[in-house]
């Protein structure tokens, strides 16, 4: 449905905006400068990579490199350039688990199934192994990025950009936007290509799909979001295929709406 296309392809717009938006803030907090204008771009830019190189974390970390070379000629400039990255990135991460432990009390079904995949040895053997896997890939992250922060430096930065009184209620209000957009975007590609699932049944998983593409394990989160979106959807009484046909469509959305970066 052109309709739907052209919203979620819309809601794309602010979404990068502000992202955008919250990187600057943050950069801000720790005296590096960056125009709003700027950010938009390279925030675009970054997406764009995201969306065609492995990992899900190599346009960060351009943006991050191409601000810090700018920056520094100034006192801890580049520092901070790179340190603004690493805590926006982190600020976005918490507002989406947030809204998935949210999730857990509008969803019934969803509740059930968390408690399922819980119970009994095995497994839990499998959640251990999920976890481990989970701070492997937290590992390859930070090792892709090569960042040589240390971890007292970055405690202080994050103090001073996430958690000072300032900076906090703008930070969580910006990164919860934008995990709505993301949700948003998510249903409009349901509607799309047809599936009449209610919004109210839906709704709740898609920051479960949300957070599985943030493990950076794949090209844009090809794969293993299908994947989680297939369980996801098996679990909540839903038809697997229709899960995995969203999560495509959003796919698709999401790398046209990152073209601009491209320019």
């Amino acid at each position: 449905h052109p309709g739907w296309l052209a919203a979620a392809l819309a809601l794309g717009v602010p979404q990068v905006v502000l992202s955008a938006w919250r990187w600057r803030l943050t950069a801000a907090r720790l005296g590096a400068h960056l125009p709003l204008g700027a950010a938009v771009r390279e925030y675009y830019l970054a997406t764009f990579l995201n969306q065609v190189l492995p990992g899900g974390v190599m346009g960060d970390a351009a943006r991050a490199w191409r601000h810090a070379r700018k920056e520094s000629h100034f006192q801890r400039g580049g520092a901070a350039a790179w340190q603004a990255v690493v805590l926006e990135r982190a600020s976005g991460q918490l507002a989406l688990l947030l809204v998935v432990l949210a999730s857990l009390a509008l969803s019934p079904a969803l509740r059930s199934a968390v408690h399922g995949a819980f119970s009994g040895p095995s497994h839990t053997e499998a959640a251990l192994a999920g976890l481990l896997l989970a701070l492997l890939a937290l590992g390859l992250t930070l090792s892709r990025t090569r960042l040589r922060i240390h971890l007292s430096q970055l405690r202080q930065a994050a103090r001073q950009a996430l958690l000072a009184r300032g900076a906090f209620l703008p930070q969580l209000t910006a990164s919860l936007l934008v995990v709505a957009s993301y949700v948003g975007v998510y249903l409009c590609c349901m509607r799309m290509i047809g599936i009449d699932t209610p919004l109210a049944t839906a709704a709740p998983l898609i920051p479960w799909v949300l957070l599985a593409m943030a493990i950076p394990l794949s090209i844009a989160g090809w794969g293993v979001r299908e994947g989680a979106a297939a369980l996801l959807w098996q679990a909540a009484g839903l038809d697997p295929a229709q899960g995995v046909a969203i999560s495509i469509s959003y796919g698709a959305v999401v790398l046209l709406s990152s073209l601009p970066g491209a320019l």
